[in-house]
């Protein structure tokens, strides 16, 4: 349990702290080293001529150093911290910079806060900076739409997961999970590139969020101005969406909030015919982004309450 301490040290240094610009531009963020990682073996191991089998089988060595790598670096690291209460701060401050609270809130905010004003360039540009869908096609509905989407999928993927690894395995579980997460944001895509090469990624990058999609969406639930409602179109909707896991959040959030989610969207120009989270429900607006942080900071106190609980337990 004292892991569950040190996450809950990770999540109170970050939502004070973030990570300060000063720092990564002396320094970057373990994310974009381990993005110089995957890079490199991306480009080393990921031949288009190779056949696919052989590139899938390279995509699963990749992947596997990667996560080993970090495994045994977070295991190296903790090995080497004294024992007791300065542990638990120590693995902490470690942990802190791959728990995205602050960033994640604060991106989200920088969309609503210009929606709001009736700015819709400024608001596309910051919501263009979270998403990756064609921006220049949204309106006011589509904007709020997919900043409440990204902050659903992203307090699962940033937050709940890590701290949830993290709690279990202390800095090998986080730095772990991690590594899989940048190996799915970064090969495991359904493209001619990353078909075979990214396969791996993306599955192994399923089984790790599984609980913990499941966890955020009843999060949301319990803590959500609509509960019933909340309930009902995350069991009902969930299954629908192209992700076996960001489904569970993000229809959490819709039924929550009483809006309608996910729906058709445009990608590099081509039209993606998703199905809607809570459809018949009407469309988002700027108000609701405040709503779904509120919502948002609420599940990750809470989050945050039950580490500490279970670090005195």
């Amino acid at each position: 349990m004292s892991f569950a301490g040190a996450m809950a040290v990770a999540m109170a240094v970050d939502a004070l702290l973030g990570w300060p610009s000063w720092l990564f531009v002396r320094i970057g963020h373990p994310v974009t080293w381990l993005g110089w990682l995957i890079a490199a073996i991306d480009s080393a191991w990921n031949r288009a001529s190779d056949p696919p089998t052989l590139r899938r089988a390279a995509g699963v060595a990749g992947a596997l150093v990667v996560i080993a790598l970090s495994v045994v670096l977070g295991w190296l690291l903790q090995s080497l911290l004294p024992r007791g209460w300065l542990e638990i701060a120590l693995i902490g401050i470690l942990a802190w910079p791959l728990v995205a609270l602050r960033s994640l809130h604060d991106h989200v905010a920088a969309v609503a806060e210009p929606l709001r004003a009736g700015d819709i360039v400024a608001a596309r540009d910051a919501v263009s900076r979270i998403v990756g869908r064609d921006p220049a096609a949204l309106d006011e509905a589509g904007i709020a739409r997919a900043a409440i989407e990204s902050l659903a999928e992203n307090a699962s993927d940033g937050i709940v997961a890590p701290v949830f690894w993290g709690a279990l395995f202390g800095l090998p579980g986080i730095l772990g999970y991690k590594a899989i997460n940048t190996l799915d944001s970064m090969i495991g895509h359904r493209s001619e590139r990353y078909e075979a090469f990214g396969w791996a990624a993306a599955r192994i990058d399923d089984a790790a969020n599984f609980i913990p999609a499941r966890v955020t969406g009843f999060l949301f639930v319990l803590l959500a101005p609509h509960r019933s409602e909340a309930l009902s179109c995350m069991t009902r909707d969930a299954r629908r969406h192209r992700s076996p896991n960001a489904g569970w959040p993000e229809a959490a959030m819709a039924g929550g909030l009483g809006v309608r989610l996910s729906g058709p969207r445009i990608y590099h120009g081509s039209v993606t015919n998703e199905p809607w989270l809570n459809e018949g429900a009407r469309d988002p607006r700027a108000a609701d982004i405040g709503e779904a942080l509120t919502l948002y900071r609420r599940a990750m106190m809470l989050v945050a309450g039950v580490l500490a609980i279970l670090a005195f337990a």
